[in-house]
């Protein structure tokens, strides 16, 4: 029998049972896909995060490298916000990494996460809302009420429903099997009520029916907000029924997502 390490995160809160749950697996080596998968199905979290150390790169700037791969129940992703966040804080608070930034290397690039105070600040790559006309009437059946604009985003599959409030978009509820149906997953966003923007995300396809705090949505909504708003810092809030909240900044190509995280469990997978 062989064993993994396994740890419990809440990212993007200062509570316990908040924020979005990940579990986190650092490696020695890599077992098979099958088995990553199965992991991650059986943890039944939005997002299971493995990690390795790449070999060492004397030339390389900033923090040691790793390898990092993401597993939602039913799929690999190519971006993940929290579980980056949780998988960070993983190597800052528990294995003892002692430098302020470490570097991942991903489906999606490279990622990079720092310390910024008692926050950890990701640098992720921008995206953008495209207008999506064609998809309103989907979506529009989907959430059962009718959004004021429909994008995708860019690049991407991702279809974003905008609404005029943030009572709108904690009121909705999905008919999952029809968002299951649309080419990719979906968030809605409005002006938030308390912070500068708000949402929610719905992935069933990938096993995830709400996801309840989405770091990879942020790298286009902040560049939407930023541009819409005349601002460069954005306070998001996902108003998931978890919720969890998001401090980030515009840089143009990039977007700085910065959050807090709290450690619920750790333990150990026994594999046959």
């Amino acid at each position: 029998m062989a064993t993994l390490p396994i740890y419990h995160v809440d990212a993007f809160t200062r509570r316990l049972f908040g924020g979005n749950p990940a579990a986190v697996c650092p490696l020695q080596s890599w077992p098979d896909d099958a088995t990553l998968q199965a992991i991650a199905a059986e943890n039944n979290l939005s997002e299971t995060a493995f990690f390795a150390r790449e070999k060492a790169d004397p030339g390389a700037p900033g923090g040691a490298a790793f390898r990092l791969r993401w597993f939602a129940p039913r799929k690999e992703m190519s971006l993940c916000g929290h579980a980056t966040l949780a998988s960070a804080f993983v190597l800052f608070t528990e294995l003892g990494y002692g430098e302020p930034e470490v570097r991942f290397e991903t489906l999606s690039g490279e990622l990079r996460v720092c310390r910024d105070g008692e926050r950890l600040a990701m640098d992720f790559p921008a995206k953008r809302l495209e207008p999506a006309p064609d998809m309103a009437r989907a979506l529009r059946e989907a959430l059962g009420s009718a959004p004021v604009e429909v994008f995708r985003v860019t690049p991407g599959r991702t279809l974003v429903a905008l609404y005029d409030d943030e009572e709108t978009v904690r009121a909705i509820r999905p008919d999952f099997a029809r968002v299951a149906e649309l080419p990719g997953a979906l968030g809605i966003t409005a002006r938030g009520r308390d912070a500068d923007c708000a949402s929610r995300f719905f992935h069933p396809a990938a096993g995830v029916p709400e996801d309840p705090v989405t770091g990879s949505l942020h790298c286009a909504l902040v560049p939407y907000w930023a541009a819409r708003l005349g601002k460069k810092q954005i306070h998001a809030r996902q108003v998931s029924p978890r919720a969890g909240e998001l401090f980030c900044e515009d840089q143009g190509a990039r977007v700085i997502i910065a959050g807090y995280a709290v450690k619920y469990m750790e333990g150990t997978i026994t594999l046959p």
